[in-house]
């Protein structure tokens, strides 16, 4: 066991700040990665606030992050994948059974049994999973992934939340050439829909509420942008859609977008909005439409999409920040106040 510089929290109300924790030495499975960069998803600021306490109840400290890029700098005797010096990264499991259905099928993000980058019990040194606002962390070889080296890596870190979590879907339904694809709002995760779907060849569509967010939409990807307020304009696409990319977590009007599917298309919810989503069933009937969601991916999914953000260049835009701002970007980011993740250089971490 050794020590390691984090940030934490102390409660839901409390600041994150400053503070030590203890990781464990790598066993033989292990690689210990020196964190470089760690991106901040929204789930972090809800985990620390204790948000989700109808899901899962926080348990204090919390030490957040599972958008982890970094460095190997030990490997356990029988690790085969990495040597030190590799490029890594975490997501956000750190674990699984390995024996479930789910898990033999590559969905250890569907575990029962999975263990979380943070914030589940750490079978290792007893109370939780410590996550990525640390300037190192010590993995079971099965759940590290491999960073394409062309990749900015700061960028490159929300590729291991925001980043699977929009490429999964897209996948499933088979979105491509020839394929019409609408993305729901732009924000950490409609800007990376909106990369996806373009570098899979589809016809890009994205629908704001914001007239000033056009511009910046067409430059990342899009071939059209519809302002939802707009009634003519949304009727102008009306079934039309084979696949739609929900990424708003306000309360909206699902059926708004429902009704712009061609038959069978397919509306894949990623936001998460607080209160329940009315969803007409005449809006599904009528045209054989779907309504579904989905969860990250798992591990070998996940390989796939950094392969495939390595193949086209893809990463998030960011604005890279120190540690010693980070109660700062949850202000900022409760805003929507960044285009359009937050990634820590954890170099920062160093200097205290």
């Amino acid at each position: 066991m050794y020590k390691a510089k984090a940030y934490s929290a102390a409660s839901a109300t409390s600041p994150l700040a400053r503070t030590t924790i203890s990781r464990r030495d790598p066993t033989e499975q292990d690689v210990q990665i020196e964190i470089l960069f760690c991106g901040i998803c929204h789930s972090d600021l809800h985990a620390a606030r204790n948000e989700w306490s109808e899901f899962l109840s926080t348990t204090y400290p919390i030490v957040p992050g599972h958008e982890i890029v970094g460095r190997v700098t030990k490997i356990g005797s029988a690790v085969t994948k990495f040597k030190t010096g590799d490029l890594a990264a975490v997501g956000c499991l750190v674990d699984s059974d390995g024996t479930c259905p789910e898990c033999r099928a590559g969905f250890e993000n569907f575990c029962p049994n999975l263990t979380l980058t943070f914030g589940t019990p750490d079978k290792h040194l007893g109370g939780v999973t410590y996550g990525g606002y640390s300037e190192s962390v010590v993995v079971d070889q099965k759940f590290v992934l491999r960073v394409p080296s062309n990749l900015n890596l700061a960028a490159a870190a929300p590729l291991l939340c925001a980043g699977i979590t929009t490429y999964s879907p897209m996948r499933r339904w088979e979105v491509g050439k020839d394929k019409k694809v609408g993305v729901v709002g732009l924000g950490g995760l409609g800007h990376m829909g909106v990369k996806f779907a373009r570098a899979f060849g589809a016809h890009v569509v994205v629908f704001t509420t914001s007239p000033n967010k056009k511009e910046d939409a067409l430059r990342l990807g899009a071939h059209e942008v519809v302002v939802s307020r707009d009634a003519n304009e949304m009727q102008k696409h009306a079934g039309s859609f084979d696949f739609i990319l929900d990424a708003v977590s306000a309360d909206h009007d699902i059926n708004a977008y429902l009704n712009l599917l061609a038959r069978d298309g397919n509306l894949t919810i990623v936001g998460a909005p607080a209160k329940p989503l009315g969803v007409a069933a005449f809006a599904l009937i009528m045209r054989n439409r779907n309504f579904s969601g989905s969860n990250i991916g798992g591990i070998r999914e996940t390989q796939e999409m950094l392969d495939f953000c390595g193949q086209h260049n893809i990463t998030a835009d960011v604005e890279v920040i120190p540690i010693q701002k980070i109660n700062e970007a949850y202000e900022r980011l409760l805003k929507s106040d960044v285009k359009y993740r937050f990634s820590i250089d954890m170099a920062s971490l160093k200097s205290e």
